[in-house]
């Protein structure tokens, strides 16, 4: 079987469609497996490469390029994650090349494809009645959830945290294109017996800003492209946005903060709130100190 991922990564768009559907396709291991993404700014295609994967690179995402390349590669399955393709572009690539298509959605779109995936924990099957065909096999919340291998590896935390010198992790997404990482690191510079690490990616436009800022101080360090699950297992707390890492963070039993820093994590937001979880908005970052007293 041939399948083809249609996903992108960029400064703006950020790293998390990607590299969900890297998890995901250790699920497809017996087939042949391409990635078709443009080459937008701040992309990290390097780590569909580094996966041993094939790369195509689209010149747009034009529903004409996508159906000529499946035709050509001969492509079965066919699994979307993206903002900017909606139902009727999955219908007509349905209708043009008649491949299986799974596709990725967080907020209870409308979608035309054969297999829905919200593996997020807040999702609801019930509420995509309406939203896809009668055939569509729909599947969500934890049962399917998608966590890197990485984190499946280390042991659940369950020692109290070290409130005398305790070991911040922050990640507010790999692109976080507003720089809200710097907004915090000026809050959290305040308690000088912690330990700040945050890690981000080459995707983000603000690490000259982020860099000149820990120089000024002696126990925030930036992180670049770094295994995050390594440093969240030897962290006390995390801060983090309301996104796929959420799921990740709750794997390892690690204690957090979440910061809604996008308007697609609301429902992961909305829900952590609902359940008590310590969950801030933008507008709510004065009260952040407040919140990291708790842990300190």
């Amino acid at each position: 079987m041939n399948t083809l991922f249609r996903v992108d990564s960029s400064s703006d768009i950020g790293l998390g469609h990607l590299m969900r559907c890297l998890v995901l396709a250790e699920q497809y291991r017996n087939d042949d497996i391409i990635f078709a993404t443009q080459n937008l700014k701040g992309n990290v295609n390097q780590k569909i490469i580094d996966k041993d994967y094939k790369l195509l690179i689209l010149n747009d995402n034009s529903i004409d390029e996508l159906c000529k390349n499946i035709e050509l590669l001969h492509i079965d399955n066919v699994i979307f994650d993206h903002y900017g393709i909606d139902d009727k572009f999955e219908k007509t690539v349905k209708e043009k090349t008649s491949v299986h298509i799974l596709s990725f959605d967080d907020v209870y779109k409308k979608h035309y494809c054969d297999v829905l995936l919200n593996h997020n924990i807040y999702a609801n099957a019930r509420k995509y009645e309406g939203l896809v065909p009668e055939f569509c096999d729909v599947r969500c919340g934890k049962k399917y959830t998608l966590i890197r291998d990485e984190f499946k590896r280390i042991k659940i935390k369950n020692h109290p945290i070290n409130k005398e010198s305790p070991v911040i992790f922050v990640c507010l997404g790999g692109a976080d294109p507003d720089n809200v990482s710097l907004i915090v690191l000026k809050i959290l510079v305040d308690f000088d017996n912690a330990t700040i690490n945050l890690a981000t990616t080459s995707a983000n436009k603000n690490i000259r800003k982020l860099q000149d800022f820990s120089k000024q101080h002696q126990n925030i360090s930036i992180c670049v492209d770094c295994n995050i699950a390594e440093m969240m297992k030897n962290s006390d707390f995390a801060i983090i946005t309301p996104s796929v890492i959420i799921h990740e963070t709750m794997s390892m039993g690690l204690p957090f903060i979440s910061i809604k820093t996008a308007d697609n994590q609301k429902m992961m937001h909305q829900y952590l709130c609902e359940k008590n979880y310590i969950a801030l908005s933008l507008s709510e970052l004065s009260g952040l100190k407040r919140e990291v007293q708790k842990y300190v």
